[in-house]
């Protein structure tokens, strides 16, 4: 029977993988089991939108789903946003919901348990 609080505490500790990414000089953590896939950023096949805020880049069409594209410098006011050859569309599934974030960068994915990780702040 005493091995049984050794398990408990064993799987407290194994944690979650996330995707590690930049934005400006910071970098941020997302769950990968909500990342579908990551792409290069094509200002291209971005569909632009009339009356949407700045930080919406538009929509694509992903293999029959139409997908919003949100640029987080933007939302966020990281200064001036450059497109370069790093810069990253990671498509989300969040809530059954698919929407890509434009990042500038991805870098790693990272095992962390439950006190690694500090919750997202809340926004309007």
């Amino acid at each position: 029977m005493a091995a049984k609080p050794q398990l408990q505490g064993a799987q407290e500790n194994i944690g979650n993988e996330f995707l590690v990414f930049t934005l400006g000089l910071e970098e941020y953590g997302i769950d990968i089991l909500k990342v579908q896939e990551i792409r290069g950023y094509d200002a291209d096949v971005v569909t632009r939108i009339a009356n949407v805020p700045s930080f919406v880049k538009g929509v694509t069409n992903l293999r029959g789903i139409i997908v919003p594209i949100v640029d987080l410098r933007i939302k966020f006011n990281l200064g001036s946003v450059e497109y370069n050859e790093q810069t990253v569309v990671i498509i989300l599934n969040l809530d059954h919901r698919v929407v890509g974030i434009v990042v500038d960068g991805v870098s790693d994915v990272l095992m962390l348990n439950s006190g690694q990780v500090s919750p997202a702040p809340e926004f309007g």
